[in-house]
């Protein structure tokens, strides 16, 4: 099952997607929660019945309808660096004996189509094509072997990165938290429609250059290993976002770095998921405010 976030004549509700449609389930069953994170909380039997309502409710084509980030606020977004063997050696460190996990603040998430925004403070923008899962229970101390089991669904993450800001500090938190600086989507994908996470190929392109290629395969620390060792630490709640990794091939290991600029258009692909395609735009200037 695809679930989605969708806006449809000013509304904003869950739905499946079926080939190139969306069915809007919210109307089939009104009792269902409008939003993601809410229809994990309600568990198992909200999923079966959002999965139910779908044959009867009303159907629009993906055209006309606009696709929002899954997740728009995550409780966490936590992602993980150094995790492919490729992406190790291009940066020159050595392969991490522990995971290095950081954090990405929520307000950096954004739609699956929509803009990156170039930071008025930097020029260093880079791409990190990525696959994502989100945690679909409450859940602490869980072994790997049982991970899939707290494991609601995969997405695509770009986790981009302002790398210059990333460097200045060593969580790297400021420089992946840039408003815009989370593309997510384009819909949460069921693990029965999965299989093996880890076995899915992954591309990144700007502009139609293809400058990532690789397979979940060759994660250091594959999903199930992940939730074990942060469920370790803290209670995992449903709605958390965990970016597993960006493979070799990123902007700023290119010689000379090959930044992202106003104009590009960013595209991830992961077999079995779909694509989020994001286009680089200036900083608006009414991102400058106090509320």
């Amino acid at each position: 099952m695809k679930i989605a976030m969708f806006t449809h004549q000013g509304s904003t509700r869950i739905g499946i997607v079926l080939e190139q449609q969306i069915a809007d389930v919210c109307a089939t069953a009104p009792e269902l929660p409008r939003d993601l994170v809410g229809l994990l909380i309600a568990g198992p039997a909200a999923l079966d019945r959002a999965a139910r309502a779908a044959d009867k409710a009303p159907m629009f084509p993906l055209s006309q309808i606009k696709l929002e980030p899954p997740i728009p606020r995550p409780p966490e977004f936590l992602a993980i660096g150094l995790n492919y063997a490729d992406h190790v050696a291009e940066t020159g460190r050595d392969k991490p004996q522990f995971p290095i996990f950081f954090n990405k603040q929520s307000s950096c998430v954004n739609g699956p189509y929509d803009p990156i925004h170039m930071p008025r403070v930097s020029t260093a923008l880079d791409y990190e094509g990525e696959l994502g899962f989100v945690i679909g229970r409450r859940c602490r101390h869980v072994p790997r072997d049982r991970a899939h089991e707290v494991i609601a669904g995969y997405f695509i993450v770009n986790d981009v990165s302002v790398r210059d800001w990333q460097r200045r500090a060593a969580t790297m938190t400021l420089g992946k938290s840039f408003d815009s600086h989370g593309p997510t989507g384009p819909w949460l994908v069921t693990p029965d429609e999965i299989g093996d996470p880890h076995n899915l190929d992954l591309r990144t392109l700007v502009n139609g250059e293809e400058r990532q290629h690789s397979n979940t395969r060759l994660l250091f620390f594959n999903c199930f290993e992940q939730v074990e060792t942060l469920s370790t630490v803290f209670t995992l709640q449903p709605g958390t976002i965990i970016s597993t990794g960006t493979p070799g091939g990123v902007a700023a290991a290119m010689k000379p770095p090959k930044w992202l600029r106003v104009g590009d258009t960013v595209r991830v692909e992961i077999e079995r998921i779909g694509f989020i395609e994001n286009r680089v735009v200036e900083e608006p200037a009414e991102t400058a405010r106090i509320a």
